[in-house]
């Protein structure tokens, strides 16, 4: 899991939005959107106050969690693991036994869950709103069900407009998107200097990030940005599709 994902989940455990904690850091929503989609390393001044505000400590977000590496706990967990050894052997025994039977009771409720599963996420009227830190109901998105022939990860959708994207995603068609980093060759939805965009992702070994119309016809809306172009770009989430296009040659 990297850094980004796990800031993710942490902030939305705590129940923090993204516009919280950029309050907190002293940065805008964009810095926290680029920190978790993995686009911007976080200073070091910042990284203290993000372990503050998120009470972690600093192996909590850098540490992977592949098979064979050092468990890491978050503050609450390692609290609960003190208090733990504390207990007696009796205290153990029992907890043993409190936590042997919660979990058969999560397996069994997981085991129960019917296949397809309804949900509700956030369908945005256009790309930009997918930005707003709290957007208004009603007024910039509406909730809308979603079930099996949705992909699982899908946090939020998005009406796209136009056909630059075509024939992968249809003008006026709905974009199902969540907000794990972009891989090159990811479609994402990106805020390029103020314009909301859906392309294609690609980053080459010099640092140059390529964003592709996977409608050729439409390479005219292509947009490139060296690394020192003083551009400004955000990615506020990946699109999510039934397969991945090759980028252009």
């Amino acid at each position: 899991m990297s850094f980004g994902q796990r800031l993710r989940d942490r902030r939305k455990e705590l129940g923090i939005s993204q516009g919280q904690l950029a309050k907190s850091l002293g940065v805008s929503v964009a810095a926290v959107s680029n920190y978790e989609n993995g686009l911007n390393a976080v200073r070091e001044e910042v990284l203290l106050r993000m372990l503050r505000a998120l009470d972690v400590d600093p192996n909590y977000l850098y540490q992977d969690d592949f098979q064979g590496s050092a468990f890491t706990c978050t503050v609450e967990e390692q609290s609960l693991v003190r208090k733990y050894r504390n207990l007696r052997t009796s205290g153990r025994q029992a907890l043993h036994a409190v936590a042997n039977t919660l979990g058969a009771y999560q397996e069994d409720l997981d085991a129960a869950m019917p296949e397809e599963e309804v949900r509700q996420i956030p369908l945005y009227r256009c790309p930009a709103a997918a930005g707003y830190a709290a957007p208004v109901f009603g007024e910039d998105f509406d909730y809308i069900s979603v079930s099996g022939d949705v992909p699982r990860g899908a946090e939020f959708a998005v009406r796209i407009q136009g056909d630059s994207m075509e024939p992968y995603i249809q003008d006026g068609s709905v974009a199902y998107v969540n907000r794990d980093p972009l891989a090159s060759g990811d479609v994402g939805i990106f805020c390029v200097d103020g314009e909301m965009l859906c392309k294609q992702y690609v980053r080459d070994r010099l640092g140059i990030v390529y964003l592709f119309s996977l409608n050729r016809r439409r390479a005219d809306a292509d947009v490139v940005l060296p690394r020192d172009s003083g551009r400004t770009m955000v990615c506020f989430g990946r699109v999510l599709l039934s397969s991945r296009p090759e980028p252009p040659v």
